[in-house]
């Protein structure tokens, strides 16, 4: 079929945070990534700090306003520190955005050209679920750093192994999640991959219902989540509680080796959900035969799901602020192209007893 938005992949994850020298620090100390570019006064930005940080294929850039009078200084009152703009790399950016924006897309920011000595970047923008909007970027004629505005400021970190950003889940009001796919397939050209119904995502006390949306290029991944009915508050309400509305609520990073990678970060300092030992009791039986160390699987908390094209192992962190609202996902894959649907109630049961310690539950 022909793929009407043909999207090169994620160019770049922005972050509005209170701090960003602070964030960055953050970081760069926990997952180790460079600090490649900065952009704020000293570069002639008068309205707000943005650092880039970078680890392979995986870029963030944390920004920060000056002044309260900053069109995005509520970003950080209202949602906390959390995901503003997830960025889409295309061919033509006028293309992209005059075919999202007559498919139904609002804009957020109008075909732009940024020019320094270094070249030219195409830019423009669309809203998407709550505060998050989709910027189209070609970078195609430009050989600075980031962005007009950017000087190169290189720093370099301690690399855990982060390989490019492997999904985004975001969690969208009661209802809503019907209405994010449809909009997600008529206005990028996304296709549904999979569905997880209440009965798959649930345990005694919640339950939440997902749905995975992917470009035409199988590229980017979008699962996106909302609650659904159970004797208790879900994770997903309480996010809704805490960010004030739909959101980021986390992003999976791949790597080639999750045992050393998680090393690393329990190293760093990194906290993660807790998974019971019982989890590993019948985890050979349920998963087969796997190439990795099962004792170090255990140790360091690691899931492992398998399907019918391989396997997966992952972890996830606790939340990255004091809000219970963002965290991460650490995943490697090993043929298996799913989300760990067969640990799902490990998972969810793990984050409730977070949710317990916070009074939420």
């Amino acid at each position: 079929m022909n793929d009407f938005m043909p999207l090169r992949g994620i160019d770049y994850i922005q972050f509005m945070v209170s701090n960003a020298k602070q964030a960055t620090y953050f970081y760069r100390q926990m997952f180790g990534f460079d600090l490649v570019a900065y952009a704020g006064l000293e570069t002639g930005v008068r309205h707000q700090a943005s650092y880039v940080l970078k680890q392979n294929d995986v870029r963030f850039v944390l920004t920060a306003a000056y002044k309260a009078d900053h069109p995005l200084a509520d970003f950080v009152s209202k949602h906390g520190d959390g995901v503003r703009d997830v960025a889409f790399s295309v061919d033509d950016v006028e293309y992209a955005y005059r075919e999202a924006t007559a498919r139904g897309a609002r804009s957020a920011m109008e075909p732009t050209v940024l020019e320094d000595s270094n070249g030219v970047i195409h830019m423009a923008a669309i809203h998407t679920y709550g505060e998050v909007i989709h910027t189209f970027i070609n970078r195609d004629q430009y050989r600075g750093v980031f962005l007009p505005g950017f000087r190169e400021q290189y720093e370099p970190g301690n690399n855990i192994g982060l390989m490019e950003v492997d999904h985004i889940v975001g969690n969208v009001e009661l209802g809503g999640m019907e209405k994010w796919v449809k909009f997600y397939e008529d206005v990028l050209g996304f296709k549904e991959l999979i569905h997880f119904s209440d009965d798959d995502i649930s345990t005694e006390y919640s339950a939440l219902m997902s749905k995975v949306v992917q470009n035409g290029g199988g590229r980017i991944k979008l699962p996106i989540n909302e609650p659904a009915d159970g004797k208790r508050k879900s994770q997903i309400e309480e996010y809704l509680d805490y960010n004030t509305g739909p959101g980021v609520q986390h992003i999976a990073l791949r790597t080639d080796d999750v045992i050393e990678t998680v090393r690393k970060l329990h190293s760093n300092g990194m906290k993660f959900t807790y998974v019971p030992e019982t989890y590993y009791e019948d985890l050979p039986e349920r998963v087969g035969l796997i190439e990795e160390d099962m004792e170090a699987i255990g140790k360091l908390g690691i899931l492992v799901d398998r399907d019918d094209e391989g396997y997966l192992l992952q972890i996830f962190t606790k939340t990255a602020q004091d809000r219970p609202t963002l965290f991460y996902e650490i995943i490697q894959r090993k043929g298996s192209r799913g989300f760990g649907k067969g640990n799902f109630k490990a998972l969810f049961e793990a984050i409730e007893r977070e949710q317990a310690l916070r009074g939420n539950l």
